[in-house]
């Protein structure tokens, strides 16, 4: 595939890309369906006010990745909604459902939750086309956010990365940017493995405590609804604190680019496990990698979201689905921090070759290529 529409094609794809707009609903959204040699597409749906086609494309590629690296029968896809995500649920169901009806024939792609949706947007979904991944349980499905599928993928790469780079877990000092469903888990399973939370930011601002926040306290503080900062166990200081504190790992589980050559010299961690998807810019890895710091990148680290949908899929259950995203983030990391130390490339080239080598030996067995 050429270079000529958008300036991002390559010969993985993207295979679709659909806009669609409905004026009555207020309906602005794009789907790219970026490879499906290993099956049909899982992605998440994401909704934000400022969501773009660059973005859309970033984040299925990186679902293409995700899904070959985990060795999942499933190929990359994802949405973008142009949206707020608090607006009112009457609201947010009509346009859910508006989207779901303009892609019902979009038989490649299954829909799942992410920044902005949830299982009662999936249940939505399955409602008007009869497929979605991170339904309710009482569909049947497995609530990953619920679970914390991703969070528990999160703390095993950082229990691999630790012995990477030499350093105990236990004791170690994490800080997580972003403290929603994936950072909240990601805190609750490393603090029961021994980790010191020192940090964690929401949109509202960042909490320290240097000796370690009391995590089960924070979890109920925010289950309450209130901002991190207004936890009494710590002291508060604005979002962008939470970059500079010293810690030996460092989770960002917001946005995409929140780690960028602007403030990459500001990190003051030796391993950044990425919990968000694309988190941070290539020149941003390419400053730290040159620092010494050891990088687990997002398709690797963050999966347990997509292994635990696939799960579903496949008609699995939770205990499985737990089972199978500590066995493959556990090999997956181990393969790629091993392979990038072996070969002295970057953690993320090391990344991108194992998930295309599986890609491109999918798309050879197709009539086409």
């Amino acid at each position: 595939m050429g270079r000529g529409w958008f300036g991002f094609e390559d010969v993985l794809g993207p295979e679709q890309i659909l806009h669609l707009r409905h004026g009555k609903l207020g309906l602005e959204a794009i789907v790219v369906v970026d490879n499906t040699a290993c099956g049909v597409a899982i992605g998440g749906i994401r909704m934000a006010p400022d969501v773009t086609l660059e973005e859309c494309f970033r984040l299925a590629r990186a679902m293409t990745f995700k899904n070959a690296a985990a060795g999942l029968r499933h190929g990359g896809g994802k949405a973008v909604i142009r949206a707020d995500p608090a607006m009112p649920a009457p609201e947010k169901e009509r346009l859910v459902r508006g989207f779901a009806r303009a892609i019902r024939a979009l038989e490649a792609y299954v829909p799942g939750p992410d920044m902005g949706t949830d299982e009662t947007a999936m249940a939505w979904i399955r409602d008007e086309i009869g497929r979605a991944v991170g339904l309710p349980r009482e569909l049947g499905g497995i609530p990953l956010d619920a679970i914390g599928a991703t969070g528990l993928g999160l703390a095993v790469a950082c229990e691999v990365a630790c012995r990477h780079a030499g350093i105990p877990l236990e004791g170690a000092r994490v800080a997580i940017q972003g403290f929603g469903a994936v950072g909240r888990h990601a805190a609750r399973r490393l603090a029961e493995r021994g980790a010191r939370i020192v940090a964690v930011s929401d949109s509202k601002g960042t909490i320290l405590e240097e000796s370690g926040l009391d995590v089960a306290a924070l979890l109920a503080h925010k289950a309450r609804g209130e901002p991190v900062t207004s936890f009494a166990g710590g002291r508060s200081a604005d979002p962008a604190a939470i970059v500079g504190v010293p810690c030996e790992i460092w989770i960002p589980a917001a946005r995409p680019d929140v780690i960028h050559e602007g403030n990459a010299d500001d990190l003051r961690a030796r391993i950044v496990v990425s919990g968000a998807n694309i988190p941070i810019t290539a020149g941003a890895e390419a400053i730290l990698e040159a620092r010494g710091v050891l990088l687990v990148p997002d398709f690797i680290a963050n999966a347990g979201g997509v292994i635990c949908a696939a799960v579903e899929y496949a008609g699995g259950d939770e205990s499985e689905a737990l089972a199978t995203i500590a066995e493959k983030i556990r090999a997956n990391t181990e393969a790629v921090l091993t392979r990038a130390r072996g070969e002295a490339i970057p953690t993320r080239r090391a990344a991108e070759a194992l998930a295309r080598e599986r890609v491109e030996k999918a798309m050879a067995f197709r009539r086409f290529g």
